[in-house]
């Protein structure tokens, strides 16, 4: 298993910053943004992407994977081909989607799951051409694929090594789905796992309380992190482990708290 960080928190940082931030941590690499404002964005992603990740790999700072835009969901999107190519290019082997965005009021599930497993069987043929797997993650609210349940709908008969799951440890706990029991429902398709923490909180709400997710740090909620680790080894899970630190910190104390998820999150991975 690989310890890389989801570069969406570093988006300022140079590749020369990025490479001293990833060994003073201690850090095997980075899932790299395409996205705006980013080192690597869709309009440079062609030369940016094998550049940057040569850079990094030349200092020992591996790219296992690759984040696109929160709109790349098939395909047909402008920017599909440019990043599948690039990271071919680049030896890349994972790319992250979008969400698919449910809004239970308006749409109906099942139809929107049906237009969702369309546009992902229309990924199969250029992901294999150009030897890439595209991953779904399971993001918690307002999305298909909330959970490992609910990702399987989307993924149930495809093929696994140009279709993948990434599960996320806060999101799913934040839905109620037991950890193990969603390794097992998406273990055939289990290629990345985002590693964050989440506190959930009672708020008022009327006369009545409400289940509100707080992002903390490491070891500061209730995700149980033994549980974690000893169910990827079960299923011996040698993937890339993607790193999120977005709980609110104050910026001059970014730097210490990063080292200390990484340090955190080590720890785990070699106990």
């Amino acid at each position: 298993m690989q310890l890389v960080a989801f570069s969406k928190c570093v988006q300022d940082r140079s590749v020369p910053e990025l490479i001293t931030l990833a060994q003073e941590a201690g850090l095997d690499g980075y899932d790299l943004c395409v996205r705006p404002d980013h080192q690597v964005t869709p309009d440079n992603v062609g030369t940016a992407l094998p550049e940057v990740t040569r850079l990094l790999r030349q200092e020992g700072v591996e790219v296992p994977m690759v984040t696109g835009n929160f709109d790349l969901l098939g395909p047909d999107h402008p920017t599909a081909e440019p990043i599948l190519k690039a990271m071919e290019a680049a030896n890349i082997r994972f790319l992250k989607l979008g969400y698919f965005v449910f809004d239970p009021e308006q749409q109906d599930y099942w139809a929107e799951v049906d237009r969702a497993r369309r546009l992902l069987e229309a990924w199969e043929a250029p992901a294999r051409r150009h030897g890439v797997c595209v991953c779904y993650h399971t993001h918690s609210h307002g999305c298909l694929g909330v959970n490992c349940a609910a990702l399987m709908h989307l993924l149930q008969d495809r093929d696994p090594e140009c279709l993948g799951a990434y599960l996320d440890t806060a999101h799913l706990l934040v839905e109620g789905e037991e950890w193990s029991m969603g390794l097992s429902m998406a273990r055939e398709y289990l290629q990345l796992v985002a590693l964050k923490d989440v506190l959930l909180v009672r708020e008022p709400k009327n006369e009545y309380g409400s289940k509100v997710p707080h992002w903390v740090a490491a070891g500061e909620g209730m995700v149980d992190w033994e549980d974690i680790f000893a169910g990827l080894r079960r299923v011996s899970f040698d993937g890339p482990l993607s790193i999120h630190c977005e709980f609110p910190m104050p910026p001059e104390e970014f730097h210490q708290r990063f080292v200390r998820e990484v340090q955190f999150y080590r720890q785990q991975l070699e106990a």
